[in-house]
């Protein structure tokens, strides 16, 4: 088997594969005869049909078989190999005059047309300015946070005052006949009631202002307008055992309790930040202020290596790309995209395939490797962020650690963390390579630049899903 690359010009080339009869004949023997093992033909014992009956029935499909295997394995060898940059995947020239006779040649020739990713300069040095937003968090947005972290913290504690409608009410009911006990009847010795949820404004104004020793006589399907989730949830028991009419039950309050932000102290700090990292409010602010400008470092990232994609564009404005090739492959890679549309999109597909191979040029000549720790430690910031989200900050080390691991046991994440840090890598190398203006900006007007940038962003969402498909020769190599 003997395989070459014949360029057309500098962009476009045919792989031709060139098969003699010894290269597949052995294969092609040995699936006939495991075939002719598993073979169950009327007439015959199992595993002793004549082998001739045997290639008259399956011979020309396993022939097939054999050679589309072996011309597969040896064209993907090849690419990696000989390190062929190509964009896309090859695509098999079907013209009549490259047709095979599989009944009658012995000694094939195969082609197949490849894109040859275009060979250019990048010059990116201190001559070339980008801007990084350094995002200044605005002091009523710390005083928020502060804020939430005393409501999220606090406790509900037993106050001696009259209840209030937002207060937890505990007590005793017992279901009355009349203005009796019932004998048998439910006694519930632990309710608990929030005068704010109780729908029906009379029975609810009973509940406030009165303080523990208090009784107080209503009716719950009353009180919650017929609702008979919430009337089992008071009585503690289920839907089903709660009837269209319920007695009233009389609450006796043993306790009144009334939720308290935390305190702005030590132990609000460590269950924030974690025991120990801070001793002081003001240092306890500079910590927690440090941690929420963080939050918008991806952001800022992510403005920054999408303006790096303008400017490196514009920079090869002048490629020249297999233009014919890619809309060819474009068009029989997805069948739902019209000639009509494909003509439209091409341009930000280009855009998008011309920043990707761009930034695969800056790994490559400058060795920028994404070790297994750059993984893990990316990782650890999704599942940080992704807690930080519902307010969980100071996560205990074990269960952190053990998130991590589960996203990185996941194929499809594991190779969405990979692409995010060679991104980091890039970002990195740019960074310490270009003239980076930093320009501050409030957190208020940086989410309205993020908010606007995304509107864009999301029209070019699709294409960029494309690129990836473009540039296979990556993965490959």
């Amino acid at each position: 088997m003997k395989s070459t690359l014949n360029k057309t010009n500098d962009v476009n080339g045919t792989i031709v594969i060139e098969l003699e009869k010894e290269d597949y004949q052995e294969k092609v023997e040995k699936s006939l005869n495991q075939y002719r093992q598993r073979a169950n033909i009327p007439g015959f014992r199992q595993g002793k049909v004549p082998k001739n009956v045997i290639r008259k029935m399956y011979g020309k499909a396993v022939l097939v078989d054999e050679i589309n295997k072996l011309i597969s394995d040896e064209l993907g060898n090849f690419i990696r190999e000989n390190k062929v940059k190509i964009l896309g995947e090859p695509i098999a020239d079907n013209s009549e005059e490259k047709q095979v006779d599989l009944e009658k040649e012995e000694n094939m020739t195969f082609y197949f047309d490849v894109a040859l990713t275009p060979e250019f300069e990048l010059p990116l040095d201190k001559n070339t300015e980008l801007t990084w937003y350094n995002v200044q968090l605005e002091a009523d947005l710390l005083d928020k946070q502060m804020n939430a972290y005393r409501q999220n913290y606090g406790t509900y504690a037993s106050v001696e005052e009259e209840a209030k409608d937002t207060d937890l009410i505990k007590g005793t009911l017992t279901e009355m006949v009349g203005e009796k006990a019932k004998e048998e009847g439910q006694v519930i010795e632990n309710a608990i009631l929030m005068p704010s949820y109780v729908k029906d404004e009379t029975v609810k104004n009973r509940f406030i202002g009165a303080k523990v020793g208090d009784s107080v006589l209503f009716n719950p399907m009353t009180a919650y307008d017929n609702n008979k989730a919430e009337v089992a949830s008071l009585l503690q028991t289920t839907q089903d055992h709660v009837t269209d009419i319920t007695p009233d039950f009389r609450f006796e309050i043993k306790e009144v309790t009334r939720y308290q932000e935390a305190e702005m102290n030590q132990k609000l700090f460590d269950k924030v930040l974690g025991e120990g990292m801070a001793a002081t409010e003001e240092e306890f602010r500079q910590k927690v202020e440090v941690e929420l400008t963080r939050q918008f470092k991806p952001g800022a990232d992510h403005l920054f290596i999408h303006q790096a994609k303008s400017l490196i564009v514009e920079k090869m404005q002048d490629v020249v790309f297999p233009d014919a090739f890619l809309k060819r492959w474009l068009l029989e890679t997805s069948k739902e995209r019209t000639a009509e549309q494909l003509e439209e999109d091409y341009p930000k597909i280009l855009e998008d395939l011309k920043f990707h191979i761009a930034k695969q040029k800056i790994v490559e000549e400058n060795e920028l490797k994404v070790e297994y720790q750059d993984i893990e430690a990316l990782a650890a910031e999704v599942a940080k962020a992704q807690f930080a989200q519902y307010g969980m900050t100071n996560l205990p080390a074990d269960m952190l650690q053990n998130y991590t691991k589960s996203l990185l046991e996941k194929e499809e994440t594991v190779q969405n963390l990979v692409e995010r840090a060679t991104e980091n890598k890039v970002i990195e190398w740019l960074k310490a390579n270009v003239t980076v203006v930093e320009k501050e900006i409030s957190s208020k007007d940086f989410n309205d630049l993020m908010n606007k940038h995304a509107d864009v962003h999301n029209e070019e969402a699709h294409e960029e899903a494309v690129v990836e498909e473009t540039s296979k020769e990556e993965t490959e190599e």
